[in-house]
């Protein structure tokens, strides 16, 4: 499939200009990539280190055959299209952890954020590729392609995130969000079973989790029984659990 690609050097957020393009009418599949950010946006408002030729930093604009609402499941779809194209080029088993972040040995190499535009949805995705130190006191542990002993060329990968984004997408479009929650919650080693705690607005949250809904959204079982629905917030392993094995 032939695509627009903007191939950028230097910008503040590949969001942005994704965001700018799908308000003027810019076709499904556009691609904006630049060799460094200076203010890459993670999830939150928080920042994404977006060194110089270090990384993969792309926005994707889509215009998908759902249903309004459906952004989390949107979100799942790109997470497991990130983790299969870097499956495809590399021996490793990537984890994910819900609902945004890719994670190899407990430590997170690629994180993704999706906004609506319009009718358009704009996803960013950075993925580590060759960094090889990381600034202290992240709040995940980060790593790279690269520290896991994985070579990849960034434009190998960018080819391969977006036929796997494409393929995914296709997926929730074709097929349904039962298939994109049964094949998260197969790769994924948050999914269900997992102890946890999640930042909420009103306090913190512990139980294990047991599940995403038909919105895609993560179920957790608190110590009294009580079954809750998590929306948003930064799901974290407890302590007790980080030695837990990742999904393969």
């Amino acid at each position: 499939m032939s695509r627009r690609i903007e191939r950028l050097e230097r910008v503040e957020s590949t969001m942005t200009i994704a965001a700018k393009l799908a308000a003027e009418g810019c076709p499904s599949g556009t691609i904006v990539v630049a060799d460094e950010q200076t203010a890459g946006i993670g999830r939150h408002g928080r920042s994404w280190i977006s060194e110089k030729g270090t990384g993969l930093y792309v926005s994707i604009v889509l215009r998908l055959r759902v249903q309004s609402g459906t952004l989390p499941l949107v979100m799942l779809a790109l997470g497991l299209a990130t983790r299969e194209a870097i499956v495809e080029l590399t021996s490793l088993s990537p984890d994910l952890r819900w609902p945004n972040d890719v994670l190899i040995g407990g430590k997170k190499c690629a994180g993704i954020l999706a906004q609506l535009e319009g009718d358009a949805i704009v996803a960013g995705i950075g993925i580590n590729v060759s960094q090889t130190a990381f600034p202290p006191g992240l709040d995940t542990p980060a790593t790279s392609l690269g520290l896991e002993g994985a070579r990849v060329e960034r434009e190998q990968l960018l080819i391969a995130l977006a036929d796997s984004v494409d393929r995914c997408c296709q997926v929730l479009a074709e097929q349904g969000a039962g298939a994109i929650l049964r094949i998260f919650t197969a790769v994924s080693s948050y999914a269900s079973g997992r102890r946890v705690h999640v930042e909420q607005a009103n306090g913190i949250i512990e139980g294990v989790t047991e599940g995403l809904d038909e919105s895609g959204f993560l179920r957790i079982r608190q110590a009294d029984g009580r079954l809750i629905t998590i929306f948003a917030g930064g799901v974290r392993a407890l302590e007790t659990d980080a030695s837990r094995s990742n999904a393969g």
